[in-house]
């Protein structure tokens, strides 16, 4: 007498485990970022440039400003500033018209997956990189000038609530000044002498007061001039505001103007931004 033996019965295999919104974001966020590291240009122009110009700057003018104030002390300032912008403006200005040419953008839109985590992937490798540079700048600074960090809370706060502004408004407008390049090659030749000017302008390599009051006016149309005087602020003592242009660090005006420069920057993103090259249509 034979026995038979049933089939077993097919395993049904495990459903696919869906990523929530967060969690989709932060894996972006993180292959950004490993794609940033391994670009070794990005990583040295971008993080070492401000310490670079810190280093040449600071030994250069050892003196002081007036008011017992370091030339080294009023420079990070602008170094700070000039290294989120780097970071957040110039870097996605230049890189997202090559991802454009290589089609990475036009595979990115044809995938299941929704188009703001790819935005939110890019503005996780800001700001970590920013967070990054900027830690790393402090402590050159502290270390090798004596730099004076911010003594109260209140100092810090400043410090935080300029610097989210600030990358936010030249992260909206890095993805936004992106659709101007044309092609791959065109991004830095469209975006670095932009970026130039705004600093030779913004009090990023010179007292801002001792610029030509043409230059200071035109510099006040742009977010840079703006975060680099809430940053004052932060590091130079108050009695330092008097020798602003409006007579003191204008804090309200500041958290103003980049605040609508934000606006601007995401009205610009929302109509001008392009996921293909203008020869793919």
């Amino acid at each position: 007498m034979t026995t038979t033996t049933k089939p077993a019965a097919p395993v049904a295999a495990a459903p696919a485990r869906r990523l929530g919104p967060g969690a989709l974001a932060l894996r972006q966020g993180r292959l950004e970022i490993t794609q940033f590291l391994r670009s070794r240009e990005s990583v040295v122009f971008t993080m070492g440039f401000p310490i670079i110009m810190i280093l040449i700057f600071a030994s250069i003018f050892s003196g002081e400003i007036g008011g017992g104030v370091k030339f080294t002390q009023y420079f990070i300032t602008g170094m700070i500033a000039t290294g989120l912008m780097t970071v957040s403006f110039q870097n996605l200005g230049i890189w997202i018209p090559i991802e454009r040419d290589r089609g990475v953008l036009k595979r990115y839109r044809g995938t299941p997956m929704p188009k703001w985590v790819w935005f939110a992937g890019k503005v996780i490798m800001v700001v970590a990189i920013g967070v990054a540079e900027t830690a790393l700048l402090l402590v050159v600074a502290v270390l090798l000038f004596a730099l004076k960090l911010p003594d109260t809370v209140g100092k810090w706060l400043t410090f935080g609530w300029v610097a989210a502004l600030g990358v936010t408004a030249c992260t909206l407008c890095g993805i936004a000044i992106s659709s101007l390049a044309r092609t791959a090659r065109s991004g830095s030749a469209v975006v670095t002498p932009v970026a130039l000017v705004l600093q030779f302008i913004s009090g990023v390599f010179f007292v801002f007061t001792e610029l030509p009051s043409w230059m200071q006016q035109v510099a006040a149309l742009f977010p840079l001039k703006w975060m680099c005087q809430g940053l004052r602020s932060v590091f130079l003592p108050e009695s330092f505001g008097a020798q602003e242009p409006g007579g003191s660090f204008e804090l309200g005006r500041v958290a103003l103007v980049l605040g609508l420069w934000c606006v601007i920057g995401l009205a610009l993103c929302l109509t001008t931004f392009r996921w293909t090259t203008r020869r793919d249509g």
